[in-house]
């Protein structure tokens, strides 16, 4: 990411501008994407959630983070941070923004746990190859189910907490 980039919460842009910028990271269809159903009805999680400005001070790139669940099979919910969108612009794409947003991300869980606040499992949909290099992995997933159509090596998850996970559930918006 550029020295003279900028990180500041995402709660701090306009939502227009945010929507504008995941409409030309992911294409306008993306509302159908099954992660929208995950956390459908959920605010993002304001402590979790960032915005990188380039060297102009212009939107490049978001991350947001939302509280969700894994529903075992006695409808039980287990709370998950559910990480994504990662956006970044396409002609900004590789310069190390989105590499940022996680890092900025990852050091305020961190500083949120420090605080006394519980260390929740992340999970997201996504790319092993690159969100591998933070501990996310399908090992814990596989039992794991979403409401709607995904590739289940993409369902990736971190965190000490998932050793204490159910095996199977599906996932969905924190109700609890």
């Amino acid at each position: 990411m550029s020295e003279t980039a900028t990180l500041i919460p995402l709660s701090a842009v306009d939502q227009a501008m945010i929507e504008q910028l995941l409409d030309r990271a992911f294409g306008q269809d993306r509302h159908a994407r099954t992660a929208y159903r995950i956390r459908a009805g959920m605010d993002w999680l304001d402590a979790l959630s960032f915005a990188a400005l380039d060297e102009n001070e212009m939107l490049v790139g978001t991350i947001q983070c939302w509280p969700i669940a894994l529903i075992d099979h006695e409808e039980r919910p287990v709370p998950l941070v559910m990480v994504g969108p990662v956006a970044v612009v396409p002609e900004r794409q590789g310069e190390g923004f989105g590499v940022g947003l996680m890092a900025a991300m990852l050091d305020a869980e961190a500083r949120l746990v420090s605080e006394g606040q519980p260390r929740l499992a992340q999970v997201l949909i996504g790319d092993v190859e690159y969100y591998g290099r933070w501990g996310f992995s399908a090992a814990s997933t596989g039992g794991w189910r979403c409401p709607g159509p995904y590739e289940q090596h993409r369902l990736l998850a971190r965190g000490d907490a998932l050793a204490a996970m159910p095996a199977e559930g599906i996932l969905g918006p924190w109700g609890g």
